[in-house]
């Protein structure tokens, strides 16, 4: 009875949801792959400047961006000249972390792709506060919260972007409308991870961190170029673990794009 009542909430809202935004994208497909899981999506179609949510009100909540802060990140560090290009390398620190990819000497390129926390903490610390407080104010990008460390902010709960401005980040970052150099946006575009399909590219950054409860919070971002349009999205998803939620990111955002025809 319980189960049955709480589908039919989900479905309500979902409904609700779509009839707000006047999309024609399956809403109760998209609720039934989250499967009563705290999360969101939300994309926008260039071409018909329409956007689609689950879960209207979560796309609003800000969250910790984790590494999706890879994308301003990276733009942050080519424009402020720390960072020449792609090839630039940040020696490896020494010290043995939890993800054997990270224990070696990385390139701007090499470390978005692996997602190398030690080279943007380095680069952080390079790019100083005064800095990071000039940028983030000049691209809007959520709170613009530092907090008290320089090299964690985006990883322990001071900076935090709702689902909604990352999508207002991406489409300033895609339609290049940042006040930042065409360079650096084609740069971060080109080392951005990317899937090829029949139709599709996707291209993404992944995020995971925890939030202040403990609970983990797993985020993919990005754009899929299909044809003569363009899909800009961002999901979010909830876990009691890593694990957990890296396979929930990585797999339900996926059912996601795939069920509302973006990939394929």
């Amino acid at each position: 009875m319980k189960k049955n009542i709480l589908l039919s909430i989900i479905l309500m809202s979902v409904t609700l949801s779509a009839q707000n935004h006047n999309t024609n994208y399956d809403s109760i497909a998209v609720a039934k792959i989250f499967n009563g899981r705290a999360g969101a999506f939300v994309m926008f179609n260039k071409q018909t400047k329409k956007y689609f949510r689950h879960n209207v009100t979560r796309c609003a909540e800000r969250f910790l961006p984790a590494s999706t802060f890879k994308i301003p990140n990276s733009l942050i560090g080519l424009e402020t000249k720390i960072i020449e290009n792609e090839n630039y390398v940040i020696k490896w620190d020494g010290v043995n972390h939890w993800n054997k990819e990270w224990n070696r000497d990385h390139t701007l390129s090499s470390a978005i792709k692996y997602s190398v926390v030690p080279y943007y903490q380095e680069l952080a610390l390079r790019v100083g506060r005064e800095q990071y407080k000039k940028w983030l104010d000049a691209i809007s990008y959520g709170n613009q919260v530092i907090g008290d460390r320089i090299d964690t902010f985006w990883l322990d709960n001071s900076l935090k972007i709702s689902a909604d401005e990352q999508i207002a980040f991406l489409k300033r970052f895609y339609n290049e409308e940042l006040p930042i150099s065409k360079r650096a946006i084609d740069i971060v575009k080109k080392i951005m991870s990317e899937e090829k399909y029949k139709h599709s590219i996707l291209k993404y950054k992944t995020g995971t961190g925890t939030k202040e409860d403990g609970t983990y919070i797993g985020w993919l971002v990005g754009y899929v170029e299909k044809e003569k349009n363009v899909y800009l999205f961002a999901f979010n998803i909830e876990a009691k673990t890593f694990e957990q939620v890296r396979k929930l990111r990585d797999d339900k955002s996926r059912l996601i794009l795939k069920k509302l025809k973006i990939i394929e």
